[in-house]
């Protein structure tokens, strides 16, 4: 619903750092594959791999220049690190380092991290109601 908002090239960064966030831990599970095929919907995109030796993380970040673009990344990859229900360490470090990056403070991106754990409770609420 948020992703829509982005602009066109941020549409696509997103996918890659959405990506390179969901390996973070080694693993690229289904969840997290579901909720980024989701997310290239949304914005209207092709889902493709991207092979993460040619990923920056700063040069990515430096792409979200407006505050609401930033605060929507910051959200979708709260549910996105929180859909497999294991929030590791490289996720937790990587998403502090994106929020510093973004000038969010602490206490706010604790409150993220709970909407991203609220929402991707809900998207598998809504999997299991959908199912046929």
């Amino acid at each position: 619903m948020l992703l829509m908002k982005l602009k066109p090239e941020e549409k696509f960064a997103f996918l890659q750092l959405s990506q390179y966030v969901a390996k973070l831990d080694g693993e690229y599970g289904p969840k997290e594959r579901e909720i980024i095929h989701e997310y290239c919907t949304e914005m209207g995109i092709e889902n493709v791999e991207f092979t993460q030796n040619c990923f920056n993380l700063e040069e990515n970040l430096a792409l979200y220049t407006s505050f609401r673009s930033q605060r929507i990344i910051l959200l979708s990859l709260m549910v996105l690190v929180h859909v497999d229900d294991k929030f590791g360490i490289y996720e937790h470090k990587t998403l502090d380092k994106i929020a510093q990056y973004f000038g969010v403070l602490e206490k706010e991106l604790h409150l993220f991290s709970m909407w991203g754990k609220a929402g991707s409770a809900l998207y598998e609420q809504a999997l299991i109601f959908t199912e046929e």
